[in-house]
């Protein structure tokens, strides 16, 4: 112990050997985490499924561009001064000053408290103490304010953000045709809520990680002018500059690992939701074993992909804390030194407490400042997360503008531009609403991608002439009625149809909504809309006798006489599928438009209840645009439309075919 204990080391040797421990230090880990990343890239295997979106990876940094979408995000977030948005962020700022405040009194009070201790004045101490009780619950209250007012804040910019992009998303079929005829967003639901959530939250934050330690740079700075001259606070702004610059380039690949941790978050739930929506054919196949590797190597990128992600972030953890904090407090330390140390200090000559009292203040302000510094300094790493987040959410807002505007993108059609070189795919033909009557003139036929399906359909159909369309699978038929719908777009020609409240469609698998009975038979139309019509359960009930469903009401009553029209169920399950399709006849019904388009809407039905369906669709007046290869169907219709690839067929049904 003898000769550890002659061993001396000058502060700058110590200062040295620290230095090149910490950088060497750095150096190995910085290496081995390289290695490491090395070795998880090898391991990332080819994706197995393909998820609809665009593929390539968006340069995304802390830049111009990332500054122009964070200011479009946040005037839809707090759009006025007038709004309770920009309440909650004036009370976030107000509750920040009011900690700050609450901080220097800490820090005069502590101080204080210290010096009567060790000047022994029992009088002084019993004072400070006493203001420090009394004020306890106001400290207490301004740190639960903040954090409250933080919260709301946080939640009033996510029911901002979240109704104006659904309100852009459920206008007219944009959500239909983001997914069908447009493929730059994929799993449009995680963006709607994972990434709406994770930007307004990581906003808010950021909004109070900055202003807090900036109001205190601020005001600390004021403070230590006077109590070290204007060196002390200059040296750390300066030290803020070069710390900042030299975090904020470190971090630049988060951005980036941001954006894919959320694109492979996505193709994650995509698989699981292939799997849920598609279990009856896989259990068929008996593909049990081959989706779990599916689902495990999807699983598996993402992980290996987090890997990476901690991997960097230990690597910049190590750096950040060096930097940011350590380092920033050695500067401090030498900064509050200088005047205490200098030849001709004003401290030369004062009491040792005194001396002890204004070092515990300044040494305090200075550690604030430090920390406030630090606080601005890690901020960078906040803000390259929120650079990834904010693009993967301004891209949304881009596409669904572009959508609603009709403007599409497809890789496809970039692909093979030969599939519709006679067609310009940006042209839009005419459509003119008018009753009791739908007419295709010249209409090409085609789809997205540019695939032409029939060159130039013509044909006119006039209400009470019921249309029964046959083809082959892939020739048309469902696309004509897409067109017909406004779901795809009209690439040239006119077409004249009713109203969209004079049109329905009736698919094959009828659509179930969430809620009641009487939902299901409504459906799109809520109670309120079913009362302005002038309809009562009773019209409802009459309506379920026509298509032979009455049975329905006394079973889900129990038999007692309740209300059945409340019961909520998953009537997906508890119907049958001829229960299913005779709801979607009873839902055509309730509506009574002048057309009707029914998909094979009546496969699981018997023949004698479908006659007595299209008997009564005859009877209310409700022409009829029949998908079937039903023989027995002819009858109940005037026309034929017969589609065949790239070409069709309008003819009147002879009436040897109607009763053959």
């Amino acid at each position: 112990m003898s000769r550890f204990s002659k061993i001396d080391i000058s502060p700058s040797e110590a200062g040295t050997i620290v230095a090149g421990t910490t950088a060497t230090l750095w150096y190995i880990l910085n290496q081995r985490n390289n290695a490491k990343l090395r070795e998880l890239k090898k391991k990332i295997v080819p994706l197995a499924v393909s998820v609809p979106g665009e593929k390539g990876q968006t340069k995304v940094a802390v830049d111009k561009k990332f500054l122009r979408e964070l200011k479009k995000i946040c005037r839809i977030c707090c759009p006025g001064i007038f709004t309770k948005e920009c309440g909650l962020t004036v009370s976030v700022a107000l509750a920040l000053i009011a900690r700050t405040w609450c901080d220097l009194w800490s820090i005069e009070n502590y101080t204080t408290i210290e010096s009567s201790i060790i000047a022994m004045d029992t009088r002084q101490f019993k004072k400070h103490i006493s203001q420090y009780i009394l004020l306890m619950p106001l400290l207490a209250l301004t740190n639960n304010v903040l954090k409250y007012s933080l919260h709301s804040m946080k939640l009033a910019f996510r029911v901002r953000l979240t109704k104006y992009l659904y309100d852009q998303y459920l206008r007219k079929f944009t959500y239909y045709k983001m997914t069908n005829l447009d493929t730059r967003i994929a799993n449009a639901d995680q963006l709607l809520t994972q990434d709406v959530e994770k930007v307004c939250d990581t906003i808010a934050e950021l909004y109070s990680n900055l202003s807090k330690p900036i109001l205190d740079i601020a005001i600390y700075s004021l403070k230590l002018t006077n109590a070290l001259g204007a060196q002390a606070p200059i040296s750390m702004l300066g030290y803020l500059l070069v710390s900042g610059s030299l975090l904020t380039h470190l971090r630049r690949p988060i951005s980036k690992m941001t954006v894919q941790e959320q694109q492979y978050e996505g193709e994650y739930r995509y698989v699981n939701s292939r799997l849920i929506t598609n279990s009856e054919e896989i259990a068929f196949y008996q593909g049990n074993e081959r989706e779990k590797q599916t689902i495990a190597q999807v699983f598996d990128r993402l992980v290996n992909h987090l890997k990476s992600i901690i991997l960097f972030r230990f690597t910049m953890g190590f750096v950040d804390n060096i930097v940011a904090k350590y380092l920033a407090t050695l500067v401090g330390f030498y900064i509050v030194s200088r005047p205490f140390f200098a030849a001709h200090s004003r401290f030369h000559g004062v009491k040792h407490s005194d001396r002890l009292e204004d070092y515990y203040k300044s040494g305090r302000m200075l550690l604030k400042m430090s920390e406030a510094i630090g606080r601005v300094a890690l901020a960078g790493r906040e803000l390259s997360r929120l650079a990834g987040l904010t693009s993967r959410v301004s891209k949304l807002m881009d596409v669904l503008k572009d959508v609603n505007n009709e403007k599409f993108k497809r890789p496809q059609v970039e692909s093979f531009p030969d599939k519709s070189a006679t067609f310009d795919l940006n042209k839009r033909g005419k459509i003119i609403e008018a009753d009791s009557i739908i007419q295709f003139e010249h209409v090409p036929l085609l789809t997205p991608n540019g695939d032409v399906l029939i060159a130039d359909l013509s044909f006119t159909v006039k209400q009470g002439e019921n249309v029964l369309v046959r083809g082959p699978n892939g020739c048309g038929k469902s696309s004509l009625f897409r067109v017909l719908g406004e779901l795809w777009p009209l690439f040239g020609g006119t077409l004249t149809k009713p109203s969209k409240g004079n049109l329905f469609y009736i698919p094959q698998r009828p659509y179930m909504t969430p809620g009641t009975l009487r939902d299901q038979v409504i459906y799109p139309d809520n109670v309120t809309d079913m009362r302005r019509k002038k309809l009562t359960d009773d019209d409802l009930k009459a309506i379920l006798a026509e298509v032979q469903l009455t049975h329905i009401l006394d079973r889900e009553s129990g038999g007692l006489g309740g209300n059945a029209w409340n019961t909520i169920n998953e009537w997906s399950d508890v119907l049958s599928g001829g229960e299913k399709q005779r709801v979607a006849m009873a839902r055509l019904f309730y509506h009574a438009p002048q057309f009707a388009i029914l998909d094979e809407c009546t496969s699981a039905v018997s023949a004698d209840v479908e006659k007595h369906l299209y008997e009564l669709c005859r009877e209310k007046n409700i022409t009829l645009f029949t998908v079937s290869h039903r023989d027995t169907l002819w009858v109940h219709h005037e026309w034929c439309l017969k589609v065949e690839r790239q070409q069709y067929e309008f003819y009147q049904i002879p009436e040897e075919m109607k009763t053959s």
